[in-house]
């Protein structure tokens, strides 16, 4: 497969191009690109460039609202609620996080409950940002059904990332990040439409037994992380998630991957502490001991190095995208410029 290599500000910039010509206002195109850019930049291209397509089809069939203007709700003095509208999660998530931080900033402990909204994407993406301005933070969203209750057979829950962001003395934040099925089902998509098998470990097939075929897992369930421990998680992601926000349950939305259908309506919620405020002031401190004993032994690295790595290089290098992937979307904008 050949690849063309490009810059971070020209992919952002045909991204708004394309959303924009897809019934997307340009501010939420803007915001959205920014997200599906880094985790282009980041190494994670389930969640880049090859969204999209699915994307800009489900603004131009109403899916979602690509002009959708989320409404932000004070439940309590540090709690929001955020009505994304049917609209993509990105702007819903920033216009929450705005007055977010202020509270957590202001009380020690805010909590946001994003409604009504669309595909999360690089859940460490969102919380690295509110990292960065001293909060420590913990987020979850919940996705179409994917995973099935431990001891079942028909898929309930979602993928349904978790992530957690720690601020750290100048340095990047430490950022965790993980989906609780065993992979992402963005990574089995990029397979079928690669025509690459899977590990016999990521799905089962419809008829429950291990496959390494793509497509069969799509019509199956996905493997959870750690057994039951995993479905379990899966199952506090949907109650935190969708049944706290008046969202859907991951069997109730329908799928990131088409534009028919009525909108996902999934949930995001996440919970922001100051440790200036509800934390002992040694906090900054003890983090750092923690983490320089960790990298004391050899072999050890911290989460998120190599997504660091992966970002300082596309900065300066720009990033290499499958010229298959790139031409799609060159397409989509007039006129076509072919990558080569």
């Amino acid at each position: 497969m050949s690849h063309v290599v490009r810059p971070l500000a020209e992919l952002q910039a045909l991204v708004v191009g394309i959303l924009t010509a897809s019934r997307t206002s340009p501010e939420n195109a803007g915001l959205v690109a920014e997200a599906l850019i880094a985790a282009e930049a980041d190494g994670v291209p389930s969640h880049g460039l090859s969204r999209v397509a699915f994307y800009a089809d489900q603004a131009m069939s109403g899916k979602v609202d690509g002009h959708a203007r989320p409404e932000v709700r004070q439940l309590a003095p540090a709690a929001l609620f955020v009505d994304a509208r049917d609209g993509f999660a990105r702007p819903a998530i920033v216009a929450g996080v705005e007055r977010g931080t202020r509270l957590a900033e202001e009380t020690g402990v805010a909590a946001i409950a994003v409604g009504h909204s669309h595909h999360f994407g690089v859940a460490g993406f969102h919380v690295e940002q509110i990292a960065e301005r001293g909060l420590i933070v913990l987020a979850c969203g919940n996705t179409p059904a994917a995973i099935a209750p431990w001891g079942g057979t028909t898929p309930l829950y979602g993928t349904n990332p978790l992530a957690f962001a720690c601020p750290r003395r100048g340095k990047a934040p430490l950022v965790i990040d993980l989906s609780l099925s065993r992979v992402a089902r963005g990574k089995i998509m990029l397979a079928k439409r690669r025509g690459e098998p899977i590990p016999d470990d990521w799905a089962l097939d419809a008829a429950g037994h291990p496959t390494t075929d793509a497509a069969a897992a799509l019509s199956g369930t996905l493997l959870p992380i750690a057994g039951a421990k995993g479905a379990a998680l899966a199952l506090m992601v949907e109650i935190l998630a969708a049944a706290l926000t008046g969202s859907h349950f991951g069997y109730e939305a329908s799928s990131f991957f088409d534009a028919d259908g009525p909108p996902p309506r999934v949930g995001q919620f996440f919970i922001l502490l100051d440790p200036r405020r509800v934390g002992h002031p040694s906090f900054g401190d003890r983090v750092e001991h923690l983490l320089d004993a960790i990298t004391a032994q050899p072999g050890a690295r911290l989460p998120g190095e190599r997504r660091l790595t992966a970002r300082a290089h596309a900065r300066a290098h720009g990033v290499s995208v499958p010229a298959d992937v790139l031409n799609d979307l060159l397409a989509r904008v007039s006129p076509p410029h072919p990558a080569s």
